[in-house]
């Protein structure tokens, strides 16, 4: 059982974003190299990977969702693929408004770019395409939805609405609740970005500068360099990576194609393989071009460590989220009444006290919060005490 967290899937069209999708949910959900192969945002259960704590007590965990493999827990996460990105988004263009709508329901995103450079700004076929272009494009189209509601916001306090002089945080945060922010959070990002908290001394660049300063922390992103499997798609990611204009960003080399190849295999029992692995082992009867594309797909695994999919879901959650595994547990034993053991593994908030803990797990249990027991050292912990990942805890209340 995790917290619900949502990875947006995000992409223009034609990237090999729906084969993502199907090769981190093996979902059917129709892919084709023309645009709006999506049109309503697919929503499917992908895995993130967590080191089980049972091996450390001497236990075998028996997950109530997800499932356990040599050590290693799966957990769930929900992973939605938002309908193609196309300019002009924020004006209404493409599917526009309901883009943005489904794009603000995720916590995080994962923007699939064709690296390679085949496919230019419409989706469309071409070769020589420079990825940056659709970095930009989707960042763009980010930071001016922020903007257009931020500049809403500041018309709101600069109409009388609010008189307080140093205010504009409260009305800022309210008018984009949306985007989950809040006022000391908006007060922070003021301040990081100098522009001073009287908002008739701030010409457009200014509003812009906090708008994407806004957007960066309340929509965080990774950038999944797919078809890295040519040698086009190689140069381009040597040369993005090397630029400062995107040392803001995450990239994980990706090859979704290659995910998905393996999953298949794994399903088929001609391999064994096992998400995000670096290797895999061929184990069943192959003809000798399908013998051919897995050593391909050997040979990229070996040059990068793995396909990507997993790496991006997981780079995203914890790297860039910060979101923090822990496990429920017992100090004097794992296994719950029904003898199962760590059947849970929740997914919750970096920073997380042991209280509020509590509350993930139940509201009742968080209102009844009298202290957590750590069942590694049975070390009494208190409410304010903030959880770390992988920690087993036992939370004791009195309902």
């Amino acid at each position: 059982m995790s917290t619900s967290y949502r990875i947006g899937l995000v992409g223009k069209p034609s990237v090999g974003k729906s084969t993502f999708f199907n090769a981190a949910t093996m979902n059917d959900v129709p892919e084709g190299a023309y645009p709006f192969t999506t049109i309503d945002p697919s929503v499917g259960e992908a895995y993130v990977r967590v080191d089980c704590a049972a091996p450390e007590f001497d236990e075998e965990c028996t997950p109530s969702v997800g499932f356990c493999a040599d050590g290693t827990r799966f957990v769930p996460t929900k992973l939605v693929d938002v309908a193609g990105l196309i300019p002009g988004a924020h004006e209404g263009a493409g599917l526009g408004n309901q883009f943005l709508t489904d794009l603000n329901e995720t916590d995080v995103l994962v923007h699939v770019v064709d690296f390679s450079g085949e496919t230019d700004l419409e989706g469309e076929s071409t070769e020589g395409h420079d990825p940056r272009e659709d970095i930009d494009v989707l960042e763009h189209e980010l930071d001016q939805w922020y903007l257009d509601v931020l500049e809403k916001g500041i018309d709101r306090y600069e109409s009388g609405y609010t008189t307080e002089d140093d205010a504009i945080e409260e009305e800022l945060a309210e008018q984009m609740s949306a985007f989950k922010t809040s006022e000391d959070e908006i007060k922070r990002l003021i301040r990081r970005t100098d522009v001073g908290f009287d908002p008739a001394a701030w010409d457009d660049a200014d509003k812009l500068a906090l708008a994407r300063e806004i957007r960066l922390e309340t929509k965080p992103m990774v950038i999944a360099a797919n078809k890295m499997d040519t040698p086009a798609a190689q140069e381009n990611y040597a040369e993005i990576t090397a630029d400062p204009d995107y040392e803001h960003l995450t990239i994980v080399p990706c090859s979704a194609h290659a995910e998905k190849a393996l999953k298949s295999a794994e399903k088929a029992g001609v391999v064994d393989y096992r998400p995000g692995d670096e290797e895999f082992e061929i184990t069943g009867d192959v003809s000798g071009d399908q013998q051919a594309g897995l050593e391909q797909i050997r040979d990229f695994l070996d040059a990068y460590g793995a396909t990507g999919v997993q790496a991006a879901l997981e780079t995203a959650l914890f790297d860039v989220l910060g979101v923090v595994p822990v496990f429920p547990g017992g100090a004097n034993g794992l296994g719950n009444e029904r003898g199962e053991v760590l059947p849970d593994c929740y997914l919750i908030p970096e920073g997380s006290t042991a209280e509020e803990f509590a509350y993930s797990l139940h509201s009742d249990i968080g209102d009844g919060f009298l202290h957590a027991i750590d069942c590694r050292t049975n070390r009494q912990l208190g409410a304010d005490y903030e959880v770390e990942p992988r920690d087993v805890i036992e939370v004791i209340t009195t309902n």
